[in-house]
């Protein structure tokens, strides 16, 4: 596996624009791992200070059993993306079993403590959140036509094999975890996509354990009902009527993304379409 990545870097060492970080540097970096911004399925990540006195956000990647694939996949797509929706990547490190990549930070930190206003955080406006929701739609739209999810298999259709199912609990599409629902293809990102979306114009988690109906436990099912029904969703109380009726727009947008069968979820460029003429 370290053979694979080493020969990868070396083949690639005149295009890439990242620094490459000793394991020894990104632990003075990051102050031997002090400060832990979240974790998700790839590995852990910590704020850093660079020697410039930049702030970097460090991904301290987890074991993998895909041959060092993972690493490969994302120094070798990241390092050429340049969007304005899409964290940029600063530097990586490959030293033995020991690989982590370095992002730039963001200050405001995780979307959630913004969102989440219940649990005491900082509610935001219902154009914000359109905002947001839109600025993320692009950046995944940007990622599918410039690059495909498929760039680095040896394969000539859309879909991937996978032999472990990454991601966050929660936001994964079926289809990662059960085969015959379909091949997994870049519609694994849209599904990704509208469970976000679902939690960003509801202002609550999808799954619930301590909603007040017991109906309500698992958002997006209640949501789809309410829909069915044509009954309102009042997510917000003061809200305007105008806006009432965009965040109704984005919730069936966010079931339409949701739904089980991939070939029945949108493509990310309809739903970036679909997001920009709410404002139109």
């Amino acid at each position: 596996m370290y053979d694979d990545i080493e020969k990868f870097l070396q083949s690639h060492d005149n295009d890439l624009m990242p620094i490459r970080y000793t394991y020894s540097d990104i632990k003075k970096i990051t102050n031997g791992f002090k400060d832990k911004l979240g974790e998700g399925g790839f590995g852990s990540v910590y704020k850093g200070k660079l020697r410039s006195g930049r702030f970097a956000a460090v991904k301290l990647l987890g074991k993998s059993k895909a041959n060092g694939q993972d690493f490969i996949n994302e120094v070798a797509t990241i390092e050429r993306i340049h969007h304005v929706n899409i964290v940029q990547l600063i530097g990586y490190t490959v030293e033995g079993s020991k690989h982590a990549l370095i992002y730039e930070f963001m200050p405001n930190g995780s979307l959630e403590k913004y969102i989440f206003s219940r649990q005491g955080s900082v509610p935001l406006s219902n154009e914000k959140i359109y905002e947001i929701a839109l600025g993320v739609a692009r950046g995944i739209e940007y990622l599918h036509q410039d690059f495909g999810l498929a760039k680095l298999y040896p394969t000539n259709n859309n879909t991937v094999p996978l032999t472990v199912a990454r991601g966050t609990m929660g936001y994964m599409a079926p289809e990662l975890c059960y085969k015959n629902i379909g091949g997994v293809s870049y519609k694994a990102d849209v599904y990704s996509y509208g469970m976000l979306l679902m939690e960003m114009v509801g202002r609550r988690k999808n799954l619930n354990a301590f909603a007040n109906h017991s109906s309500q436990i698992y958002f997006p099912s209640w949501v789809y009902d309410q829909v069915s029904e044509e009954k309102d969703i009042e997510v917000q109380e003061d809200a305007m009527e105008h806006e009432k009726k965009t965040t109704k727009k984005m919730i069936i947008m966010a079931l339409w993304c949701i739904q089980l069968k991939p070939v029945d979820c949108p493509s990310m460029h309809k739903v970036v379409e679909m997001l920009k003429s709410l404002n139109a």
